[in-house]
């Protein structure tokens, strides 16, 4: 009876029975149907991290009749973040048109040797990438989800007790206006970021991480009207050498920054390289604010144990190449939502660590598996050193490429393009890293090969 009795407990109030951390058990994507098995009162869930991830799978369960509790420790502050958007995410997930500060129809990308290749003559009149500050958004997201009838609770998750018994809750440890409380729910979402307590709590495995280092930039006027409409991103070993650099524009300053993994103890240096580089452009700017956080390379080894599933950062939802992560974070927080929604029936049958797979986890894969894999692809391609990085920016200047890259990125598919121009594409890829010394001789002699293989 206890097993079901503690869903009638107030929210903040101590559970009356000691619960124990559970052996993990190995990923499997192997799907059983179970047997329906209703609970006595409706399903509650925890997302812990108002991010977009936690915010959008927020509002998917409550929308959908789950008793939803939305965990975020510091709602006035927000991860450093570049602040990109692509097009499709403002009207699938209804962003207002008023949050937006800057809409970018020029992206310039500078090689090490200074090639500048303007990235933008192939968008479209109504195209764009939207820029706008993480904590506009973030705040919108987490109102939006509370208006849908998620509890917003401003609090730090402090310890995570995972059940032993399949019956049993996870009780979640908090601080709140300093007082420490406790919370039992039967299934909980993580969205807590790169150094998630979720993954550790459930022993999700560890993943690689870079840091990215921010600053945000105030202009005089004049120079802020260069980068009115344009964003620029800058490569090389000197600003970053497994990553890049960038100058965004937001709504009355610049976040200028880079990332790196393999060379975090050199942050600082490789900050102030970007900012040599872009000195003339940023010139009587007063720095106003400095942001470091870490980001994931790729996905956890275990992104769902038991009723808990990892979304958004704490999942390791961030491409390779360009290091987008709000969208897919977002995304992904959505469809776990939703995905618990379903597999409850709305709240009305508990659900178990088979029902998140098939409806969370293969969802997910089928999805966004190749885009990734092929992101991870061109970063090892491209940016290992800064020969490979002359042939990257040489190939942007091709208007094909640009084409079929925002037609991705904008619409968040892969491309199909036309197959001659991609027969060209993949013979100018080659010639590239041939010209730049990337590539030894047999590349010749295998592109014949490649080229009767697309076409």
């Amino acid at each position: 009876m206890a097993a079901q009795t503690y869903l009638h407990l107030h929210p903040l109030r101590c559970l009356p029975f000691p619960l124990k951390i559970q052996n993990p058990q190995n990923q499997s994507h192997h799907f059983k149907q179970k047997p329906r098995n209703p609970v006595v009162c409706k399903l509650r869930v925890a997302v812990i991290g108002g991010g977009p991830a936690g915010s959008s799978a927020a509002e998917a369960l409550a929308t959908g009749g789950i008793e939803t509790f939305l965990f975020e420790r510091s709602p006035a502050t927000a991860k450093p973040c570049g602040g990109a958007i692509p097009l499709c995410m403002l009207d699938e997930f209804s962003i207002p048109l008023n949050l937006i500060d800057r809409r970018v129809t020029q992206m310039r990308i500078v090689s090490p040797s200074n090639l500048v290749v303007d990235f933008g003559k192939t968008l479209k009149p109504h195209e764009f990438i939207a820029m706008l500050r993480r904590e506009v958004l973030d705040s919108f997201l987490r109102q939006r989800a509370e208006s849908s009838g998620a509890t917003l609770l401003k609090a730090l998750v402090t310890n995570l007790v995972v059940p032993t018994s399949t019956r049993e809750p996870y009780v979640i440890h908090y601080t709140m206006d300093n007082c420490q409380e406790q919370l039992a729910v039967d299934v909980i979402i993580g969205a807590d970021g790169a150094n998630s307590r979720v993954a550790k709590s459930i022993k999700a495995g560890n993943y690689t991480t870079a840091i990215a280092f921010q600053e945000r930039i105030k202009l005089p006027e004049d120079k802020m009207g260069y980068y009115e409409n344009l964003a620029e991103m800058y490569i090389g070993n000197d600003v970053s050498p497994d990553f890049y650099a960038w100058v965004f524009p937001k709504c009355d300053h610049v976040a200028v920054g880079t990332g790196t993994v393999c060379s975090k103890s050199d942050i600082k240096s490789l900050q102030h390289a970007i900012r040599a580089r872009v000195k003339p452009k940023i010139k009587g700017g007063k720095v106003i604010k400095v942001e470091a956080h870490p980001i994931p390379e790729h996905p956890r080894p275990i992104r769902v144990r038991g009723r808990v599933a990892l979304v958004g950062d704490a999942a390791g939802y961030v491409t390779k190449c360009s290091g987008e992560g709000i969208y897919f974070a977002a995304k992904s927080g959505r469809i776990c939502g939703e995905a618990i929604v379903k597999a409850s029936e709305g709240g009305e049958n508990m659900i178990n660590e088979n029902d998140l797979k098939r409806e969370y986890l293969r969802k997910w894969d089928d999805k966004y598996f190749t885009t990734f894999k092929f992101l991870d692809v061109l970063q090892k391609v491209f940016y290992g050193n800064n020969a490979a990085r002359e042939a990257l920016v040489e190939l942007c200047g091709d208007e094909y490429v640009q084409r079929m890259t925002f037609d991705s990125y904008l619409y968040k598919n892969l491309a199909s393009g036309n197959r001659w121009e991609d027969a060209k594409m993949v013979m100018n890829t080659i010639s590239s890293l041939v010209r730049c010394n990337i590539m030894g001789r047999e590349v010749e002699a295998s592109a014949q090969k490649i080229l009767s293989r697309v076409l």
